[in-house]
């Protein structure tokens, strides 16, 4: 009888109900058998989507703990891998762009709220013991949430068309107002903030408060995400109703490239320490966070249903965030995703 093998696990990460592909060789064991055989996360069984003797997909039980996690193929051979899963660190928000992380690790997210809705809470601070405070109140539809130069975290509203500004004790003031549908925003090394409006403009604000058009794309059915890159450059994503829609790249006159057009409907973006960029592709059957390479390939990093954002945490982890709940990764580099030697 052939004995089954654990080749890989892709993705390495993920959080409930995604995704993840076990890669190997002869892992329905008998090809003669009636069933597939259980695969187990930790030890919850697994609801396999399709099996073959060379992969298998299975999707991501709830309840799991987090972090590092094994992968069981059930039989005699009991092939193991592993893989590591997101463990929730805020539920019962209202994301619509990519969370931000301070530099002591603590975690900023949204309750956005339907257009008009005055939340009772904008913003939510997760404290590293993972209490969640109240921490802005009062901006209607908060939208993206940036820190700028001097650390200070700065809040759109796309139904005001505004940015705020936010002090350390919470209380906030508008820094920049007409900006049409203000939704993500980044600042640049020369100081200035870049707010993309969702009818397609990107809007550049001095550091004195003067406004300008910047840059003009397709406008959006959902919202403008943007990042910085350490080439100076400013990354764009702006969903449609395409089938496909674009990544761009802006340089610093304004001057716009198609960076990618493989993403079918691409949300909150991101760069990691090493200045690789990482993009949330919202569409069924392929959503995650995909790592986009210098030579345009994009490859999945992270397994998640209806993920709209991520970021990096200065202290090596990851977050990202569907629409309901942020996920924390610990960020250990040691799971390979391969069964042991």
């Amino acid at each position: 009888m052939p004995v089954p093998r654990i080749t890989s696990v892709q993705p390495l990460r993920a959080v409930e109900g995604g995704a993840i592909t076990i890669r190997g060789e002869d892992l329905l064991g008998d090809a003669s058998a009636s069933s597939p055989p259980n695969i187990t996360l930790g030890d919850v069984v697994s609801r396999i989507s399709f099996a073959s003797q060379s992969a298998i997909v299975v999707q991501v039980p709830a309840g799991l703990c987090g972090g590092r996690t094994a992968v069981r193929l059930d039989g005699p051979s009991g092939e193991t891998a592993f893989v590591e899963i997101g463990y929730p660190v805020a539920t019962g928000v209202h994301q619509v762009d990519s969370p931000v992380i301070d530099k002591t690790g603590r975690l900023y997210v949204t309750y956005s709220g339907t257009r008009g809705e005055r939340s009772p809470v904008s913003v939510f601070r997760v404290r590293n013991d993972g209490y969640r405070e109240p921490f802005v109140t009062g901006i209607i539809n908060a939208t993206s949430l940036v820190f700028g130069p001097d650390g200070t975290l700065h809040v759109s509203s796309r139904f005001e068309g505004a940015v705020y500004r936010v002090a350390t004790d919470g209380a906030s003031d508008v820094v920049a107002s007409d900006l049409g549908v203000a939704c993500g925003m980044a600042f640049g090394n020369d100081g200035s903030l870049y707010v993309g409006d969702r009818s397609g403009t990107v809007f550049r604000v001095s550091e004195s408060g003067a406004t300008s058009t910047f840059a003009n794309l397709p406008e959006s059915v959902a919202a403008f995400h943007l990042a910085w890159g350490q080439d100076e450059a400013l990354y764009v994503t702006a969903p449609t109703l395409s089938s496909y829609d674009n990544v761009y790249r802006i340089d610093q006159s304004g001057k716009v490239d198609l960076l990618s057009s493989d993403f079918g409907r691409p949300q909150g973006l991101a760069f990691d320490e090493q200045g690789v960029l990482h993009v949330v592709e919202a569409l069924a059957g392929c959503s995650g966070v995909y790592r986009l390479g210098a030579d345009g390939k994009r490859t999945r990093v992270v397994s998640g249903p209806n993920l709209v954002g991520l970021n990096f945490d200065p202290l090596g982890g990851l977050v990202v965030a569907s629409g309901e709940t942020a996920y924390r990764f610990d960020g250990d580099r040691n799971a390979s995703g391969r069964p042991p030697e």
